[in-house]
């Protein structure tokens, strides 16, 4: 059987289905293919931070991307709210980055004074400022940057909201769907083969399969330097009464917390070097227990609730690679969003589309070019 697409997506992820949608707000017909279950991999695995900050060491061009993306959302929420029919419980509960010992408090403020030109509120707190906003933090908290605009979501809501909404305005999502090659004319795609014998031709293929895109090499002879890279998490109750109940999103001791609205906060994440293995270990979740329990003494009472492991798609130089493919006139990459694809998808979506829309890749993505990859050092 042979179907036709104006443009295919490889990868069901939040970025896939965030270019889907985008594509069909422009009246783009297009069709994503996965090889599993829509959005079951990295994307409902995260913890759906919006905090730009910690992905930043200051002004460049990652910075503007972020901050472009971050400042689609206050938007984007309730435009996809409306048209999925999904609840992605955004909120912006602030979020405070935290240090312990005494010595690396002009660490903490060198961050800060690298962060301020960027534009975002902050707020220098000692450790006690800190309490009084967030009474659960440990006593020997020394200090916290205090930044109230920074948000969360519920990332596997969102990666829902994006594959409903784009469903809704016309899009063909498939699951399940293993591909097995390309076909190709000269340096042009005229469509993929598939494990079930099918063909689906296509004006333009996107790859964005996340961890996974470095298996598309073979197919397109071009360099996909993505490896994946294992992120364990759990959840914990929040703390019982009298007790208070953790209410900002906490960085400290390279781990995050993140409480969210059913009562639980999210403690993350591992980051390791172990290919393509999800499996969950004592010492991955060991690690994050006793740190959560430093930075809030009262979770050591808490319930595990549960336990879970995804696979980021990381990058040699830990940036995403966006644009045309090298060497090819319709095939464009949007994947190696490493440890921030959740709050890259909104700003992914819109230059994707636009790229594909116009032929013209827009500016605030050529920093991210695939060329960079193939030019000699």
């Amino acid at each position: 059987m042979k179907h036709t697409t104006s443009v295919l997506i490889i990868g069901g992820g939040v970025i896939g289905c965030a270019i889907a949608y985008h594509l069909r707000k422009l009246s783009i017909t297009v069709s994503v293919l996965d090889q599993g279950e829509i959005g079951a991999q990295a994307s409902s695995a995260a913890a759906g931070l919006l905090a730009p900050l910690g992905s930043l060491s200051g002004p460049g061009p990652l910075a503007d991307l972020v901050l472009a993306s971050f400042a689609l959302f206050p938007s984007l929420v309730p435009e996809l709210e409306d048209i999925s029919g999904i609840h992605v419980e955004y909120e912006r509960t602030g979020a405070f980055r935290t240090v312990r010992n005494p010595k690396r408090v002009s660490s903490l403020q060198q961050r800060m004074q690298a962060w301020q030109p960027l534009g975002l509120e902050m707020h220098w707190l000692t450790g006690d400022e800190a309490r009084q906003r967030e009474p659960i933090l440990a006593l020997d908290i020394c200090a916290a940057i205090y930044a109230p605009e920074e948000s969360q979501i519920k990332a596997p809501q969102l990666v829902k909201a994006f594959a409903h909404a784009a469903t809704n305005l016309g899009a063909t999502l498939h699951s399940h769907t293993e591909i097995t090659g390309i076909q190709h004319r000269n340096s042009i795609v005229t469509g993929i083969s598939t494990a079930t014998g099918e063909t689906l031709a296509c004006d333009h293929l996107i790859i964005a399969s996340g961890a996974w895109a470095a298996r598309c090499s073979d197919w397109l002879d071009i360099p996909m330097p993505v490896s994946p890279q294992r992120g364990q998490i759990l959840s914990l109750s929040q703390p019982a009464p009298p007790s208070p109940s953790l209410c900002h999103i906490i960085f400290g001791e390279a781990i995050y917390l993140a409480p969210k609205a059913d009562n639980t906060i999210i403690v993350g994440a591992t980051k390791e070097e172990v290919g393509f293995d999800t499996r969950i270990t004592a010492s991955g979740i060991a690690w994050l227990l006793n740190t959560a329990i430093k930075l809030i003494p009262a979770l050591e009472h808490s319930a595990l609730q549960t336990i879970w492991a995804g696979l980021r798609p990381k990058t040699p130089d830990t940036l995403p690679i966006l644009g045309v493919a090298p060497n090819w006139q319709n095939v464009t990459l949007a994947t190696g969003h490493n440890s921030i694809g959740i709050l890259l998808s909104a700003i992914t979506g819109q230059t994707i589309a636009e790229l594909i829309a116009t032929g013209r890749t827009p500016q605030l993505i050529h920093p991210f070019s695939p060329t960079r990859f193939s030019l000699p050092p």
